[in-house]
């Protein structure tokens, strides 16, 4: 018999809602869950909806004066409700 390794619980992933209410151009980043990544570029008044799991956090990186300014928003509080029947 051959046993395989237990097949590990898939994170909850949540809909989220960025709005980049900047007058510049803004990079989204997730990087703090391991093997997963998100990087974008959002531009001023642009909405941005992206799937993250729960515990992600949202880095904006953002040129404010020469230097990069970075705010950390946890995922959970971009959370959106979503209906199931409206993703298909």
């Amino acid at each position: 018999m051959i046993a395989s390794q237990p097949v590990k619980d898939k994170k909850t992933m949540l809909m989220c809602h960025f709005f980049n209410h900047r007058n510049q151009v803004v990079i989204a980043r997730i990087s703090n869950i391991p093997n997963w990544y998100l990087e974008r570029v959002v531009f001023p008044a642009q909405r941005f909806l992206f799937e993250a799991p729960e515990d992600a956090v949202l880095e904006i990186h953002a040129p404010e004066q020469g230097t990069i300014h970075e705010d950390t928003i946890p995922c959970r509080d971009l959370c959106i409700e979503v209906e199931p029947d409206s993703i298909n």
